[in-house]
């Protein structure tokens, strides 16, 4: 404020000496700006020089297209005035185009009035991404606002899952241990399947809901955020004083602290329409308000179909669960919470995992390998067997005989395998005829009668090369070589030795 005194001296020294502005302002220390005003408000208004500008000749054309088109932006209207020879640059144009569109009338809002337990409302916020292993994956909190009372509802998922929204609503109606009679939403993907003016397809999982706690969902109306504020009020309440600057290790200890803070500083805060009281002791009254909670729980558990390939996995949420080999080229139930996945075979329960949101990781239950490797042995172990029947029939008749005696046949087919591969499957069958006949059945008895012939025929030793069970060395193709080359490397090494004895 200008004291009256300075006012009158302002006045006197710009009407009787006609000293300027500036020179008033600085001879007495005032702001130029404080000089015009005393000037304009109590003395004659300083008279404005209007100078010409480029956008004189542009103004009868630019009020036109205003007046027919009012919500033209300046942008469009300023390159229409280019290409009818205006030269000025924009940011003067857009100055000017500010003062000349023609002024909307301000829409008035009616304050929204509820009644305690009437109403909540629902909203998600994107509070940025996390990484886990190989994964980087939305971090979303639920946010649910009494509107009477404003008691708050936060929690954090991994995603906006219809199951994770589904999952917000279960937990908030827990905590406030009832239910308002109306739920109102944005238009959200989670809610609001199809929207065409005022026809709303709401998703029908988000109904059994309503339908299992008696609530009404209600969307906002289009174009009126000002129906849902007491829920984006909250979430930007959320990110000023709860999530910036705070530290957490996982999503459990994240959800653990928002739980803390709801009961502390989000309910021991001043309520909106009573500064004295605090909204704890306004969700006290609201409580009673509140509709019942059903005796049985919604259930919230996200639920597919899976089909199961060749291997014993079945693909859920970017990882591979183990399940038993008896169940690969069927088409299976993974049953998933944020703790387990469940996977059914009917009504059946086949495996149980903890919960991975990783990329691409493996989660296996032992059981499960244990049982498919012990299948992959007997299966070899069957087909060894018929193999060697197919090749020496008579080697049944020793393994029954063995058998009936308590031999251990597993090592006993082995041993049989190794003769085959050995002597080949003619030979073998003779020894085997024979040892039965001599009522000894064992492989030492049939190893014996094929040495003997060996002997008599007077062919060599037989050296059997024990190879490992790995395709890549079984499958290696070894070409002979002439043995005449070696005996010209021991000819060049005699003649080296002469050489050196002639010296």
């Amino acid at each position: 404020m200008i004291p009256k005194e300075l006012e009158g001296q302002i006045l006197r020294l710009f009407h009787v000496e006609h000293w300027p502005v500036g020179t008033i302002a600085v001879q007495l220390g005032v702001h130029p700006d404080a000089v015009e005003r005393v000037v304009a408000q109590e003395g004659q208004p300083r008279p404005k020089v209007v100078r010409p500008t480029l956008l004189d000749a542009y103004l009868p054309f630019i009020t036109d297209t205003l007046r027919r088109y009012p919500r033209l932006r300046a942008s469009r209207l300023y390159d229409m005035c280019v290409e009818r020879g205006y030269r000025g640059g924009p940011s003067h144009f857009r100055r000017r185009i500010a003062e000349l569109r023609p002024k909307q009338p301000a829409e008035a809002y009616l304050r929204v009035q509820t009644l305690p337990g009437e109403e909540a409302q629902v909203d998600w916020g994107h509070f940025g991404r996390i990484t886990i292993g190989r994964a980087n994956r939305h971090l979303m909190g639920f946010v649910m606002v009494l509107s009477w009372s404003r008691a708050l509802f936060l929690r954090f998922f991994l995603g906006a899952k219809l199951e994770a929204f589904l999952r917000g609503h279960v937990e908030a109606l827990t905590a406030f241990e009832g239910c308002p009679r109306v739920v109102l939403y944005d238009n959200l993907k989670s809610a609001v399947l199809e929207r065409v003016g005022d026809a709303i397809r709401f998703h029908p999982t988000l109904l059994q809901l309503a339908t299992h706690h008696r609530f009404e969902p209600r969307p906002v109306a289009i174009a009126r955020g000002n129906e849902k504020g007491r829920v984006e009020r909250a979430v930007r309440f959320v990110r000023d004083s709860f999530f910036a600057a705070r530290r957490w290790r996982d999503l459990d200890d994240l959800n653990e602290q928002a739980r803390e803070w709801c009961l502390g500083r989000a309910m021991n805060r001043a309520w909106v329409q009573d500064r004295s009281r605090t909204v704890r002791e306004v969700f006290e009254e609201e409580r009673s308000k509140l509709l019942p909670l059903p005796e049985t729980p919604f259930v919230t558990d996200e639920i597919v179909a899976v089909k199961v390939h060749k291997t014993p996995y079945v693909r859920f949420d970017l990882n591979d669960y183990s399940i038993p080999h008896t169940h690969v080229h069927r088409t299976v139930t993974v049953v998933a919470t944020e703790s387990f996945v469940r996977v059914l075979d009917g009504l059946d329960e086949i495996a149980l995992h903890r919960r991975s949101f990783d990329k691409g990781h493996q989660v296996e239950d032992p059981a499960h390998l244990a049982a498919l490797v012990e299948d992959k042995r007997r299966a070899r172990k069957g087909r060894a067997t018929n193999r060697l029947v197919h090749a020496a029939p008579t080697v049944a008749s020793l393994l029954e005989e063995l058998a009936r005696r308590g031999e251990n046949l597993g090592s006993l087919v082995n041993r049989f395998m190794q003769l085959l591969d050995t002597y080949g499957a003619e030979r073998l069958e003779r020894a085997a005829r024979e040892a039965l006949e001599k009522g000894a059945p064992h492989p030492r008895s049939v190893r014996l009668v094929l040495e003997r012939e060996r002997i008599e025929e007077g062919r060599a030793p037989i050296m059997p090369v024990d190879l490992p069970d790995d395709p890549r060395v079984r499958a290696i193709s070894v070409r002979p070589r002439e043995l005449s080359s070696y005996d010209a490397l021991t000819q060049h090494e005699e003649e080296v030795r002469d050489g050196d004895v002639q010296q």
